[in-house]
């Protein structure tokens, strides 16, 4: 098996999982079915995804939609291994989510995946740093929490893009993966795009329609939620934990948290 899956906590119509998975491009696309609503947030690596809504590339701060009922596929063109933080969520549960989200009104999720967003982004690394913790007790709420937010957020995705070519999706894969490998380095969009050999607008361009924003946006949302994980699951100072992640100027981290984050530095750590 290619996939490993950790069962972290689970309840009453709900389960989350920590689902690992080493697969490379060598290796034929997983298809299976989704037996219940799944709102998977991916934390590292990055994937094909398919199904009845559609095929989307998902990268870090995404999150992967799936209906109950639905078969999918996954690949790994552009890249080996992925990590997700896997929330399932029954028909009945999940209907009584939407019930309670105003203007939600479809049982069933438009589009394959929503990306990376600010409104989803201090959620995300609650949750991942809860996974680090062990922190099973957090999960019945981060679940709730978490489904309620997609469902707000996916209604304003209904409608998707022409869907980008295979190669583009790969030029973008690469870029991803070289930002979270290189992410607390200065990186340039004509240094991204010259890695995959296109012009900066044309990369600029095809990496917002396939990883829904800017590499700029994707760069500073990746450090924002590294930082924000270490701020979660460790001691050590802020200005530290900024330089780290990548931000030359204290003040500047402070400012870019707070916006992203909705609080300060140090209330976002006293919150744990």
């Amino acid at each position: 098996m290619t996939a490993t899956t950790r069962t972290i906590a689970s309840g009453s119509g709900w389960q989350v999982s920590d689902v690992i998975c080493t697969a490379g491009t060598a290796d034929r696309p997983f298809e299976e079915e989704h037996r219940d609503f799944c709102v998977a947030a991916v934390t590292s690596g990055t994937f094909r995804y398919r199904a009845s809504q559609g095929t989307a590339m998902l990268a870090p701060g995404a999150v992967l939609l799936g209906n109950s009922g639905t078969c999918y596929e996954c690949g790994h063109d552009h890249g080996s291994g992925d990590r997700c933080l896997s929330f399932h969520f029954t028909p009945a549960c999940l209907e009584r989510i939407v019930a309670d989200v105003p203007g939600a009104r479809k049982l069933a999720f438009a589009a394959p995946r929503l990306p990376p967003l600010p409104v989803l982004a201090p959620l995300l690394a609650e949750a991942e740093a809860a996974r680090e913790a062990d922190e099973t007790g957090a999960f019945e709420e981060l679940g709730l929490r978490l489904a309620g937010a997609v469902v707000a957020a996916s209604s304003g995705f209904a409608k998707a893009a022409p869907a980008p070519s295979r190669r583009d999706q790969k030029r973008v894969a690469e870029a991803v993966r070289r930002i979270e490998i290189d992410g607390d380095q200065p990186l340039s969009l004509a240094a991204l795009a010259g890695q995959t050999a296109t012009s900066p607008y044309h990369f600029l361009r095809t990496f917002r329609q396939v990883a829904g924003m800017t590499p700029y946006q994707f760069l500073l949302r990746t450090r924002l939620h590294r930082a924000a994980v270490r701020l979660r699951s460790s001691d050590e100072t802020i200005s530290a934990i900024a330089f780290d992640a990548g931000f030359n100027d204290l003040s500047t981290f402070n400012r870019r948290f707070r916006r992203d984050m909705g609080a300060t530095p140090g209330s976002y750590r006293a919150r744990r």
